[in-house]
């Protein structure tokens, strides 16, 4: 391309933009949430330029970067760059396709960022002799509050009822209901992020007793974002849903410390057609993503069946795992000490071998159980009992 380096001060062996992109993504090798994301923007840059520019990489100016922005918000044309509506197609899949659907303001904002610092790598590397996104304006307007990335109390109840009118006429369908009965309950009670549902499993759930009385509790230890561990405490309303969860797997009530097996599990996995279990692969992000996605759109069609406005309506179907954290953030904030909802989140790493800490993560406990609470035997007025 006509922006490579001429200069003798490469270093990188890479001889195609290719190469030097792959050289760059490298550098995430130990973050799979940032080498996700990073490889997600590079890719659809890469295509956008071959197919639609029929330039390569490494020739793309800044006027290129500006029409790539306008493109984000509608990729167009939809059938060459748009995956069609329903279950996700796997990339090798001839109906894979880069996007779903057009970007918002603030997605093509962090993609461009991405990009940015993509080509001032490149550059520092001595594969590019500049980076045509320098040239952007650095100032722009501050995006809007993200707090508008959460579920109201209404939104949120009309979620929990979709998923308890889930029909549970046959096996497959009890199972799909457990399923999402208890992902939607770890991800709000527990604040995690999808890619800590994907990357930890029950075997992390332990008790243990308070440092000064002596009482027990139950936490769940997350691998989460940076490689950070902190401690997730387990309330009584988690454990108990957990304990649902596993029965309907035919499994223990409760795991072991030395269990491998994931926090959710295909529809199709029983403990009685595994008698000595091999334990399933945790499911994908993409799959939990799906999962979500669907009760969010079922609970829209019933919003909207029941008249009560489209816009709302399509706030539950723009819903993600992310939402859900905001919405059990916010809602503790709410109720709450704020330095438990900082460390029960992971916004800042814990330590968990003193007494002192102990004491500050039992106060902590004792705070998120009795105020954080899923409530599903309030929602539309009717109680649930837990099955046997």
């Amino acid at each position: 391309g006509g922006n490579r380096s001429r200069a003798g001060n490469r270093q990188l062996d890479a001889d195609t933009d290719l190469q030097a992109v792959l050289a760059w993504l490298a550098r995430f090798a130990d973050s799979p949430n940032t080498l996700a994301n990073a490889r997600r923007e590079a890719e659809r840059l890469l295509l956008w330029a071959l197919v639609e520019r029929n330039k390569p990489l490494s020739s793309l100016a800044h006027e290129d970067l500006l029409i790539y922005r306008r493109f984000l918000a509608n990729p167009q044309p939809a059938d060459r760059w748009v995956m069609a509506p329903g279950r996700k197609a796997g990339r090798r899949d001839p109906r894979w396709r880069p996007f779903a659907g057009p970007l918002s303001e603030v997605s093509i904002r962090q993609a461009m960022v991405v990009l940015n610092s993509m080509m001032s790598w490149l550059v520092e590397a001595g594969y590019l002799a500049g980076n045509p996104l320098s040239l952007s304006r650095t100032r722009r307007k501050a995006p809007p509050p993200r707090v508008a990335r959460f579920l109201e109390g209404d939104l949120w109840e009309a979620v929990r009822h979709a998923i308890l009118t889930l029909p549970q006429d046959t096996p497959r369908q009890q199972a799909v209901y457990a399923r999402a009965r208890w992902l939607f309950s770890l991800l709000f009670l527990g604040g995690l992020r999808i890619s800590e549902v994907v990357g930890n499993g029950m075997g992390d759930f332990y008790m243990r007793s308070d440092a000064k009385t002596g009482e027990q509790r139950w936490w769940l230890e997350v691998l989460g974002k940076g490689d950070k561990q902190r401690l997730v405490p387990a309330s009584t309303e988690l454990m108990v849903e957990l304990m649902s969860y596993r029965r309907s797997l035919e499994l223990s009530d409760l795991p072991q410390a030395s269990e491998h097996s994931p926090l959710i599990f295909p529809v199709a996995w029983r403990r009685s057609s595994h008698p000595a279990p091999a334990w399933p692969e945790p499911l994908t992000r993409s799959a939990i993503h799906c999962i979500l996605k669907g009760i969010f759109a079922l609970a829209a069609e019933q919003w909207r069946r029941d008249g009560r406005g489209d816009a709302q309506a399509a706030k539950l179907e723009a819903a993600s795992a992310h939402w859900l954290r905001h919405t059990a953030g916010s809602i503790m904030s709410n109720q709450i000490d704020l330095k438990h909802v900082r460390d029960t989140l992971g916004h800042v790493s814990i330590a968990t071998t003193s007494i002192y800490v102990h004491g500050e993560d039992d106060a902590r406990h004792d705070a998120v159980s009795s105020a954080h609470r899923m409530s599903w035997d309030t929602v539309g007025g009717t109680v649930n009992a837990p099955a046997d």
